[in-house]
């Protein structure tokens, strides 16, 4: 007895169904450039730093500062110090990360927008520091209360609602000078020497030129971003031409240098 099996047949309708793919959501990339942050040894000891060297700082001023300096605006530059330096490291190594430990080829396969990863390091890089600077306020109120409970003097509030943005703009402006030589140099070293260059040996050149060269006095404040930095941590940005030299100085030293950083970034090859 034989059996009849009717040939298979194949139609249209039973061809794979192709899904488009969905890009990977723009909070999903931020979340993993934290991630990293916190999980990579250097980002953690470095994040680990700051928790530790903040309230040292602050316990300092409470030792070592005479009754009339125990004021809240003493306890958060103290708090602020360590941050100051360490911020711009951890922008740094955010950028540089994909090429020291040779995983930009993965990153960039999964998410061949290269601009789009920069943007979640940027916005990451942000958030850290926002909360960084809270932490600085947060210890600096904290230590102002016991500082002045134990010095046996009143409480002194003295940040006002317009020198707290500045400092707040003191720190991310360092973080976005760190940012922008990660992007530049792509290279951890190299970026973290360019930083203590631009910020501890140019300004001294500059400030020696100034005094050498007349013509180049008036023009020092418009490209020394060191000087409008510790205007902005003595919250002395009081006029329209200091905001002006501030506006100067960020578009010399983040601005351009990021635009040709980004678009060398985006044809680089990656290995």
């Amino acid at each position: 007895m034989t059996s009849m099996i009717a040939p298979a047949t194949f139609t249209a309708d039973a061809a794979p169904v192709r899904r488009a793919a969905r890009p990977v959501p723009a909070t999903r990339l931020v979340k993993v450039e934290l991630r990293k942050m916190f999980t990579t040894r250097s980002g953690f000891w470095l994040l680990v730093s700051i928790g530790v060297l903040t309230p040292i700082s602050a316990g300092s001023v409470i030792i070592f500062a005479p009754d009339g300096d125990v004021t809240y605006e003493s306890f958060t530059r103290a708090s602020g110090f360590p941050m100051s330096v360490i911020l711009p490291m951890i922008a740094i190594l955010a950028v540089t990360s994909e090429w020291s430990q040779r995983s930009g080829l993965t990153t960039f396969t999964l998410v061949p927008s290269r601009g789009r990863v920069i943007g979640a390091k940027a916005t990451a890089t942000l958030l850290v520091g926002l909360g960084s600077v809270a932490l600085a306020f947060a210890v600096g109120a904290l230590a102002n209360v016991a500082g002045s409970a134990l010095a046996g003097v009143d409480t002194v509030w003295d940040i006002s609602w317009v020198m707290a943005p500045q400092l707040v703009l003191f720190n991310l402006i360092g973080m976005a000078i760190g940012f922008t030589l990660g992007v530049v140099l792509r290279n951890s070293a190299a970026a973290i020497v360019g930083y203590f260059v631009v910020s501890l040996v140019l300004p001294g050149i500059l400030v020696l030129l100034a005094q050498v060269r007349s013509w180049f006095e008036d023009l020092q404040p418009w490209i020394d971003w060191n000087e409008t930095q510790v205007a902005l941590l003595e919250g002395a940005m009081d006029t329209g031409e200091e905001w002006a030299m501030l506006g100067s100085t960020t578009i010399i030293w983040i601005v351009v240098p990021l635009v040709v950083g980004l678009l060398s970034l985006r044809r680089s090859e990656i290995k």
